[in-house]
């Protein structure tokens, strides 16, 4: 389905569809959504179009953005998300989750239902009243669809059910000691608006398009915000709901305007007078020192539970002989990679970013040693005719720091005798090339944000087999051993014991090179000095697409 949606939208980013404000039920509008994905952008200069003496929270983002709960999953996408949509419970820079539509919950003592008393009154932007049936729809309607973060229920939850308009109740396949974090992403659709606007002419049966058509460009939340506008290729524009059930922050925004743009020159001409807010975390260093030089400008950085890999195509030759991926892993110079980084960037230690609970501060490490990359090279069946076999590079295009890592790797690997041929794609490309093994190429390098604040389900993401056809995996291992070792880690309940499980994962998957571990990334924007914003003094979410929580950042201008 990913393959789908991803045609569908390159096709409406040809025709250039025009965005759509907040639809009623009788005003459909058509077209797919987006595939998730890590950076793509379109530089787009935006003006404000807000009534005189609105508050306009203008940010740069790498695109293109899905708002679809059902489809999103990258940094902007999330981010939308956690705008547009309420959750379950929401996240708190401890990594523990607070009430939020859910006021109170229980489990059963086998911990295999659980059971949420809502908040009463909250009401969806067009006036409606959220009930529980629209948390089981929107559950179902994230399994059947199955993209996104869908990845973490599909096999967990057996059921869903809403007792009665307030109460809903998760039946579980098995225990999880991170569903109810889990829940911080399941964001919740007003089921009867998306069902008016459904086509009945769609992939899901009984369900036609689910919807998708519409949620390409519409929102159906009761978040802090709702769409005002979203022309695919240029920006999402939001607006304050007044009637949101929490409080926004003194001086919030009334409008957040997310804009598709990532070219240094733009950024900075926009940040210079004054037309942007908060800049995208894809900024070369020397773009960051730039803005830094403008009145007014600062620089957050933060960890973000991001780290930075070489994805290896572990079942296309020469990468698939254990030797030559250590060799690659072994000849890679991680200390210069680091020192082409913001000040405060680490290396990364084992498979998982060393912030993430579970972490395991043992697991082996590959350093730069080209002795050793000679010896395990040597070792390689490809070894004799290595020239023969060229490793193709894939870094992505809209996000322009990733080359230099690329040329530094060809450098590194042409010291071996090993031949790099660096590839720009389209991060389009990239996901859609990602999705079969047949089309993945021998190595993408990459920027991946833990879900939750634990290892466990970056492991999964990483390199369970259920997620072995997406963008978050280069490496196709669709090992059963290490599914199950990862599914029986998510299912334990005590934490001590879970971190445990995590920890072996992690020292198993380092002896065997999958990856190459390259940095765990300091997440850094330029902004405005009159924003009061939480991430900036320190206050971090340890989850992609909190940290621009609208509601919480205060504009004193």
């Amino acid at each position: 389905m990913k393959k789908v949606l991803l045609a569908l939208l390159l096709l409406a980013a040809m025709a250039l569809l025009a965005a759509c404000s907040q639809s009623s039920a009788e005003d459909p509008v058509d077209g797919e959504g987006p595939a998730q994905g890590e950076p793509g952008s379109r530089e787009t200069v935006v003006r404000d179009t807000g009534a005189d003496g609105a508050r306009v929270l203008r940010v740069s983002f790498a695109w293109p953005t899905a708002i679809d709960p059902a489809v999103g999953s990258d940094f902007s996408s999330s981010t939308a998300l956690a705008n547009l949509y309420d959750t379950l419970v929401f996240p708190t820079p401890s990594g523990s989750v607070q009430p939020w539509l859910a006021e109170s919950w229980e489990t059963s003592d086998d911990g295999l239902t659980w059971t949420f008393k809502l908040k009463q009154g909250v009401t969806f932007h067009d006036g409606s009243e959220l009930l529980a049936s629209d948390v089981a729809y929107s559950m179902k309607r994230l399994q059947t669809v199955g993209e996104g973060y869908a990845y973490m229920f599909i096999d967990l939850v057996d059921s869903v059910t809403a007792v009665d308009d307030n109460t809903v109740e998760f039946k579980l396949t098995q225990t999880n000691g991170l569903f109810l974090a889990s829940l911080t992403r399941l964001y919740v659709l007003n089921e009867d608006l998306v069902r008016a606007n459904t086509k009945p002419e769609g992939p899901y049966d009984a369900e036609g398009d689910y919807g998708q058509g519409f949620l390409l460009t519409n929102d159906a939340g009761s978040g802090p915000y709702m769409v005002m506008e979203f022309p695919l290729e240029e920006y999402v524009l939001m607006g304050k709901f007044s009637d949101w059930h929490g409080d926004f922050a003194d001086n919030a925004p009334d409008q957040f305007r997310m804009i598709a743009a990532t070219e240094t020159t733009t950024v900075r001409t926009l940040m210079a007078n004054g037309e942007l807010d908060i800049s995208d975390q894809w900024q070369t260093i020397e773009a960051l020192e730039a803005l830094q030089e403008l009145d007014g400008v600062d620089i957050a950085a933060f960890s973000n539970e991001t780290s930075f890999y070489f994805m290896l195509n572990n079942r296309l030759a020469p990468l698939d002989d254990i030797h030559c991926r250590r060799a690659l892993s072994y000849g890679f110079d991680y200390d210069t990679a680091v020192s082409l980084e913001w000040l405060g960037t680490q290396a990364m230690l084992g498979p998982v970013p060393q912030s993430l609970g579970g972490h395991n501060p043992n697991v082996k490490v590959y350093t730069y040693n080209p002795e050793m990359a000679a010896e395990e090279l040597a070792q390689c069946r490809y070894a004799d005719s290595i020239e023969q076999y060229p490793i193709e590079f894939v870094w992505v295009s809209e996000v322009p720091d990733e080359e230099k890592f690329a040329l530094l790797f060809q450098s590194n690997m042409a010291a071996l005798g090993i031949p790099v041929e660096i590839v720009s794609s389209p991060w389009l490309s990239v996901v859609e090339n990602t999705s079969t093994l047949e089309t993945s190429p021998h190595l993408v390098s990459v920027y991946i944000s833990a879900d939750l604040p634990e290892a466990g389900p970056m492991l999964k993401q990483r390199y369970h087999s259920s997620t072995a056809a997406t963008w978050s995996q280069n490496e196709w291992l669709e090992d059963p051993d290490l599914d199950a070792a990862i599914d029986a880690a998510l299912a334990t309940t005590d934490q001590a014991e879970r971190f445990a499980k995590y920890q072996s994962i992690q020292a198993d998957l380092a002896a065997q090179a999958p990856s190459i571990f390259v940095y765990d990334q300091v997440e850094k924007h330029a902004y405005q000095s009159y924003l009061d914003w939480p991430a900036a003094k320190g206050e971090i979410i340890p989850m992609s697409g909190y940290n621009i929580f609208a509601a919480r950042i205060s504009m004193n201008k």
